[in-house]
């Protein structure tokens, strides 16, 4: 079994604070800059799964790094540079507490919900007889409140203005961005024979402007469909071939998991983490069309430390 990256503490000159997210470990530095490791935790359900999974970290870094360099253009973000392959360090911004979530197909949670009987997902209205991972007429925004701890909840767009979460100006500009955002990952994997089903997207400000932060189009934050098959799999009901965390969540459900209070995680042995694996590169090359190179696993601590400090002397 590979080496993995489960836990952080690093010590970088002018370190603040540091905040152990669910995957990602992100330190503050001068409330300037924010170096962001990616490690190789894996959550599902809004719990933290007890085992790695190995090169995890870079794939998420990586693939992150390849969307944000191409829609920089379009949307400004925090990213300044990648000094190691788990590693970005980028603009510290105050984030909003709200995660952007854009569906083009009806699949997922959205689908559960739709299913149960819901027309009506954060404050978006859906038509009657729509089928699971059909095409929706046009992309929705489903916002969800970002909590520190716990299950984020579906919002409306309304409420998050109504509580004064977003101004209604900043909102608009997510709101933009989003949809500029989801238009060019859309159009990305079209190329690669990829469907962008849905993501989501965190942003912040700092000085008064408004940048994407965090990660984009990963299987972390996004779900993907393989283009050929599609129509045909659609057609008779089955299952679409997808590119995303969705199969972990599926293993985990049909293991009898869903993050639910006295629910126990099963058990991943060494052969699901390792194909687990396998689909996050499987994942990175596809959505970036190169090959995925996997960098050193010796000491990887020490690397990224060393990695960090020489990028942090030259800002």
């Amino acid at each position: 079994m590979s080496t993995t990256l489960t836990s952080t503490d690093f010590h970088f000159p002018g370190q603040l604070s540091v905040y152990h997210g669910k995957v990602r470990d992100v330190y503050n530095i001068d409330d300037q800059y924010m170096v962001m490791v990616a490690t190789d935790r894996i959550s599902a359900f809004d719990v933290v799964l007890p085992e790695g999974i190995p090169y995890k970290g870079q794939v998420l870094n990586q693939i992150a790094a390849y969307f944000l360099d191409a829609t920089s253009s379009e949307v400004p973000n925090w990213k300044i540079a990648t000094p190691d392959p788990m590693v970005t360090v980028g603009l510290k911004c105050e984030g909003f507490k709200v995660e952007m979530i854009i569906r083009g197909y009806l699949a997922g949670s959205a689908w559960r919900e739709y299913a149960a009987g819901a027309r009506e997902i954060c404050g978006v209205k859906l038509p009657e007889g729509l089928h699971e991972n059909e095409r929706l007429p046009e992309p929705i925004i489903t916002p969800t409140t970002k909590a520190d701890e716990g299950h984020d909840m579906n919002i409306s767009r309304e409420e998050i203005i109504a509580q004064g979460i977003v101004s209604e100006e900043d909102y608009a500009v997510m709101e933009d961005y989003t949809r500029r955002l989801f238009a060019i990952g859309t159009r990305m994997a079209a190329e690669k024979g990829l469907i962008l089903v849905d993501t989501k997207y965190e942003f912040g400000k700092n000085a008064g402007k408004v940048y994407l932060i965090d990660e984009i189009h990963t299987p972390d934050s996004s779900r993907y469909f393989y283009a050929e098959g599609y129509e045909d799999r659609l057609a008779k009901g089955e299952p679409q071939r997808q590119l995303s965390k969705e199969f972990v969540r599926q293993w985990l459900i049909d293991h009898g998991f869903m993050g639910q209070a006295g629910q126990k995680v099963p058990e991943m042995t060494p052969e699901f983490v390792q194909s687990v694996s396998e689909r996050y590169i499987e994942l990175y090359e596809h959505v970036t069309g190169r090959k995925f190179e996997k960098a050193p696993e010796t000491d990887l601590s020490g690397r990224i430390a060393t990695n960090v400090l020489d990028c942090l002397n030259n800002l």
